[in-house]
Parts: C-alpha cells; sequence; structure tokens
C-alpha cells in the first residue's frame, strides 16, 4: 500500500503541473525557471542532507557496482546491434547507447527514490556512475570526434564537479563518511530548500509533458524499438540479474536497484545529442516512449518484487 500511496503522489503531482499548463497559469519559462531551481539549489540540498544521515556501507559499494555493470552492459548492447546493423559511427553509438542506458537519476529519480522506495539515497550509486563515469567518457569521446573540439585532460576531470547533483551527492558521503554534521543554523535552512526538490522536479515535469511536442513521426521505428527494450526491459533485467545473483541481494535492496534502473531516459542527453548533431530524433522519441512507458514498468517491478 505505501508503494501503491508512493506512485499516487507523483502522479498527482505530474498531474498538477500538467493542469497548470494546459489553465495556461505557467508556461515554458516557469517550467524552465521551476526545473533550473530544483536541480541547481534544492536538489543537491536535499541529496546531501539524505546521504549524509544514511548508513552506506555495502549498500552503497553493491549499488555502484550494480549501477555501473548494468549502464556498460545495455549501453554496450545497444552499440553491439547497432554497429552490426548499420555500421553506425562511433559517435551515433556513443549517444545511441547513452539514450538506451542514461537514466533520468534527477528529475524522476529523486521523486521515485523518495515517494515509491522511501529513501532518496537509493538513487545515488546510480547517480554517482552516471555523473562520475558514463556521462564524462561518452562526451570525451564525442568531443574528440568534433573537429578543434577536443576536450583536454583537466576539463575531463573537472567535468563531473561542475554538475551541482554531483556536488550534492559527494558532499553527503563526504559527511556519512566522517560523521560531521552542518550546524543547525545550517542544517535546518538545508533541509528546508531540499524539501522544495522533489514537487518542484514533479511540477516541472508536468509542465513539459503537456507542452512538449509529441513524436515526430520519423526516423527508424526497429532503432527506436531496440533503445527502449535496452532502457525498459535490458537494463532492469541486468541489474537484477547482477544484484541478486551475483552480489546476493534481496529485498529493499534489491528492488531499490531494478527500480532506479527502470527508470526512463535521461532528457538532458536530448541537449547532447542536439549539441553534436548525433540521433536527434531517435534520441527525442526514446526520451518520450520511455517516460511514458516506464510508469508501468516500474509498477511490474514493484509487484514482482515488492
Amino acid at each position: 500500500m505505501a508503494l501503491l500511496n508512493g506512485f499516487v503522489s507523483i502522479g498527482l503531482v505530474i498531474g498538477l503541473g500538467a493542469l497548470l499548463a494546459h489553465l495556461r497559469l505557467v508556461g515554458e519559462t516557469t517550467q524552465r525557471e521551476l526545473l533550473n531551481v530544483a536541480f541547481f539549489v534544492a536538489s543537491p540540498a536535499l541529496l546531501m542532507t539524505t546521504i549524509a544521515d544514511a548508513d552506506l556501507g555495502a549498500t552503497l559499494v553493491d549499488g555502484l557496482v550494480v549501477a555501473a555493470v548494468t549502464y556498460a552492459v545495455t549501453a554496450g548492447a545497444y552499440m553491439a546491434w547497432a554497429r552490426w546493423r548499420r555500421r553506425s559511427e562511433l559517435g551515433d553509438l556513443v549517444v545511441g547507447g547513452m539514450a538506451a542506458a542514461y537514466v533520468n537519476a534527477g528529475n524522476l529519480g529523486l521523486p521515485v527514490a523518495g515517494y515509491v522506495l522511501g529513501d532518496p539515497v537509493a538513487i545515488a550509486p546510480l547517480l554517482l556512475v552516471q555523473m562520475l563515469l558514463a556521462q564524462p567518457l561518452s562526451m570525451l569521446v564525442l568531443d574528440a570526434r568534433v573537429p578543434g573540439r577536443s576536450l583536454g585532460l583537466r576539463a575531463a576531470l573537472s567535468r563531473p564537479f561542475r554538475n551541482p547533483l554531483t556536488v550534492g551527492a559527494l558532499l553527503g558521503v563526504l559527511l556519512a563518511a566522517t560523521g560531521w554534521r552542518l550546524p543547525t543554523m545550517l542544517q535546518e535552512p538545508v533541509e528546508l530548500v531540499g524539501a522544495l526538490a522533489i514537487p518542484g522536479m514533479l511540477i516541472a515535469y508536468g509542465i513539459s509533458l503537456r507542452l512538449g511536442p509529441g513524436l515526430a513521426g520519423v526516423g527508424s521505428r526497429v532503432e527506436l524499438s531496440v533503445t527502449t527494450l535496452c532502457k525498459l526491459v535490458l537494463m532492469p533485467c541486468t541489474a537484477y540479474a547482477v544484484g541478486h545473483w551475483v552480489l546476493g541481494m534481496d529485498g529493499a535492496a534489491l528492488l531499490a536497484v531494478v527500480v532506479c534502473a527502470s527508470l526512463p531516459t535521461a532528457q538532458n542527453i536530448f541537449l547532447h545529442a542536439s549539441r553534436y548533431g548525433r540521433m536527434e530524433v531517435i534520441v527525442r522519441d526514446t526520451i518520450l516512449i520511455t517516460t511514458v512507458l516506464s510508469v508501468p514498468t516500474l509498477v511490474v517491478v514493484v509487484l514482482l518484487l515488492g
């Protein structure tokens, strides 16, 4: 019942955002501003305070292993298929791999972890793997494919630490590891700001669903089907296999890694696709389809493992 209540809560708040957009009380400008506040300020505060109070231990380590292996297997599977089918250029392979495996850990991951799993920390291992490994390595490859835009080592190493979610998560890990706590006069306002993160992201997400474009109607249906199957079938199945059969996880810990792997493709992958001019239609439509289909996928996962 708690899990069902979590889904209902998320759906209602997303619906509120869509309703506000439908009534034209808010628009795309409001959506971007609300998302910026949630992403750059509230979410890092939420991650820092929740991770700081968490008992990390083996759970974090296991989560990091599952997240890393799951991403590598899923992205690698898509890249192998695309290379075999049409001998794609390396940049297209990388962007397609991100579309197939890069999880929406910010906009949806934190709300799902907080309301459905009851623990925002559950998304931290996946978020760290994506921000510290998957994204920087992908950007290195993509930058190297653009004449005159080769990324230096210093810029490549510093890129993850310019992301506010990564900074907030790492600060939380540092606080949890050292046992140090913020003074009360700082802790309380940080927690207050962090409380804005989940409702802010959900309302912004609802606005984007109402105002965003539908499917483009062009592009490869086969390729779109492959990226969607990789994201919503292969990735959660891999997370289950690695977590349960390799690491011996069960119960809430196993449910957490599979739920996180079942989240849709992150919206910022479209920004990367647009910036480098690669697979923009496939990426955009993958984000839309996996977002819609992730709801029944998550329900099935919870029913099977919850």
